[in-house]
């Protein structure tokens, strides 16, 4: 089931994605919901898709895929690096991802993202499904100057827009070996698997609830592979992935 969340004349709800249509819920997907039988056309004008969900914390993963780790000259870590982006970095598909004022660098990172469905904390391996609502396609957009330059990574990964979602939660997806790509001005950029990951999502749900809870609508950011470079304003660059859809942003200068 795919699951989006959309503004209808100003309204914000949830939906459900079947082909060109969306059909709204009564409830959001957290919980029990009922199926309204209102039907929408995707595509009609008075149709907005947000991000799918407003996370309380994005908990990304950095240097989770080997080469990717390599090409920016960094070794595989012998623990996950978790970084966090805020709430304020999420935009939705179609929304304009701003080129920070403190960076001439900025580069793009496609990456499968996990949507967590229920409040969890030191969630065993064999039970960490069991707490995804869903997947959806996540660019975690990064300002590679000042990561360089700055021992934390909050700004250089935090900055307003920097982490676009969507376009929608798919709730029936086995994440294991999925392509990830990332294209700019329809020129493929990126192009990986995630079993090339280093850790999978099973481990990485493990690893962040041994430290903290999970709410319902976080998200887990799980890396990037090889082939991130740069953005500049005017580009226009989407992440596709493979039983997901893809998501599409457009690079604008600070107004």
């Amino acid at each position: 089931m795919r699951i989006a969340r959309f503004s209808l004349d100003g309204n914000v709800a949830f939906g459900v994605v079947e082909g060109d249509e969306l059909e709204i819920i009564k409830g959001h997907p957290f919980a029990d919901f009922e199926r309204s039988g209102h039907k929408l056309p995707l595509g009609a004008e008075q149709v907005r898709l947000l991000s799918p969900v407003l996370p309380n914390k994005v908990v990304a993963i950095g240097r989770n895929y080997a080469e990717h780790a390599r090409e920016l000259g960094n070794t595989v870590p012998d623990v996950p690096v978790v970084f966090f982006k805020p709430s304020t970095s999420v935009a939705g598909p179609g929304d304009p991802v701003v080129y920070p004022g403190f960076s001439s660098e900025v580069h793009h990172e496609a990456e499968l993202a996990v949507v967590i469905g229920r409040l969890c904390k030191d969630v065993p391996r064999e039970r960490a499904r069991d707490v995804i609502l869903g997947y959806t396609c996540a660019n975690d957009v990064t300002a590679r100057d000042a990561q360089r330059a700055e021992s934390q990574w909050a700004r250089a990964k935090g900055f307003d827009t920097s982490c676009p979602l969507g376009p929608w939660v798919e709730t029936e997806l086995d994440p294991a070996d999925l392509a990830v790509q990332c294209t700019v001005n329809g020129e493929q950029r990126q192009l990986g698997r995630t079993s090339e990951m280093v850790r999978p999502v099973e481990d990485l749900i493990v690893h962040i609830t041994e430290a903290m809870t999970l709410l319902p609508g976080d998200v887990v950011l799980t890396g990037t592979p090889a082939g991130v470079g740069p953005l500049h304003p005017g580009d226009e660059v989407a992440v596709t992935i493979e039983g997901i859809g893809t998501l599409t942003n457009k690079v604008v200068n600070r107004g």
